[in-house]
């Protein structure tokens, strides 16, 4: 069906996500379930999607972040506090790339689904967010 899982230590089914959704980099693999939830636990309200740049084996892991009609420094901050986020825990802490996008798009068939490959396409030509430098 082409969904991903693990069991855990009390032997629980968790859901990992789509396996054509994986991010495989060179020192492992990120599902987008997993770290998405990260960011989301800290702002309920948020929709994030993990989306990977790249060949299979040789990717980047990204963060798109769906805005709203928030400030220049309303979006600041929360991009700031999305990296220190993925700072924070190691399965997060390679995403280094995040980018703004205003609507994601979503699966035909089920409208709810964000389509991350379309996301990944827009993401490879899309500039990133970058930190304003310090003064």
């Amino acid at each position: 069906m082409g969904d991903c899982g693990l069991i855990d230590a009390a032997g629980r089914l968790r859901f990992c996500g789509r396996k054509a959704e994986r991010v495989v980099t060179p020192v492992g693999t990120l599902f987008t379930e997993p770290c998405e939830q990260v960011f989301c636990t800290n702002h309920p309200r948020l929709r994030v999607a993990l989306v990977g740049l790249g060949p299979k084996g040789q990717m980047t892991p990204a963060l798109v972040v769906e805005t709203s009609a928030r400030s220049v420094e309303e979006t600041t901050l929360l991009l700031q506090t999305l990296r220190q986020i993925a700072r924070s825990r190691p399965h997060t802490s390679a995403i280094t790339r995040f980018y703004l996008h205003p609507a994601f798009p979503v699966d035909v068939r089920h409208n709810a689904k964000i389509h991350r490959l379309a996301l990944a396409r827009w993401a490879a030509t899309a500039k990133p967010y970058e930190p304003a430098a310090s003064s």
